[in-house]
């Protein structure tokens, strides 16, 4: 899923003798088409590209809007709102990453794809996902279960810890379970690098959301009913 960087492209011989460097970049970005293609997507009414311009900008990009990609592209855009770009965050993350047309965004995937190779990036990337995702209209400050749930599947695509799917399916086991707040989220990322593949190194007198230790101790119920059941 996460191909390596491209690579700076070598330098060739030219016939008189001098070196050049070839260049992947033709020219430089166009403010004006920026604006151009925001204008392509953004609403009639309101200045936005809501879901439907969304929609439609995915679809220009080949890609389906519950893709990795698409939220790769709106962390880089610094998207503060779900099926939302502001004018702001559409122009100003189009220079960041020096595009300036579907088929440019398009050669940015794998340098995209490719940063998530990073920890911090990754980190940084997951972090915002959380507030990305909640519905600021409503002034909903917890994720909903099944949101939380969909949103795990999405932003560990390619990366999937080993206890995730244990993790979720403890969420699903257990309606009374109603929201995931946000120190749960991010501490689930810490807990996994932390407590080993089988829970082994989990230390009950860390401080852990009350989530994860009974999560924790669900596992372990499991275990111990597998070993008398053998």
């Amino acid at each position: 899923m996460f191909p390596q960087y491209t690579k700076i492209p070598p330098l060739k011989k030219q016939g008189n003798g001098e070196t050049k460097r070839l260049s992947f970049v033709s020219k430089d970005i166009s403010e004006a088409k920026i604006l151009q293609l925001y204008e392509q997507y953004k609403d009639p009414v309101e200045e936005l590209i809501l879901a439907e311009g969304i929609e439609h900008f995915c679809q220009d990009l080949e890609v389906k809007p519950e893709e990795f990609i698409v939220l790769l592209i709106a962390w880089n855009f610094k998207a503060e709102t779900m099926c939302k770009f502001t004018k702001d965050e559409f122009v100003n993350g189009c220079k960041n990453l020096k595009v300036d047309s579907i088929k440019s965004i398009r050669s940015k995937f794998p340098e995209l794809e490719a940063e998530m190779q990073n920890k911090q990036s990754f980190k940084h990337l997951y972090k915002w996902t959380y507030k990305f995702c909640l519905d600021n209209d409503s002034g909903q400050r917890t994720l909903p279960v099944d949101v939380a749930i969909s949103l795990w599947k999405l932003v560990f695509t390619g990366s999937e810890p080993t206890l995730l799917e244990d993790w979720l399916e403890f969420l699903e086991k257990h309606p009374t379970i109603k929201g995931i707040p946000k120190d749960t989220w991010d501490m689930f990322l810490n807990f996994v690098e932390q407590v080993g593949d089988d829970l082994s190194t989990y230390d009950d007198t860390e401080a852990w959301p009350s989530l994860l230790d009974d999560f924790v101790e669900h596992e372990n119920d499991k275990k111990n009913q597998n070993v008398k059941t053998d």
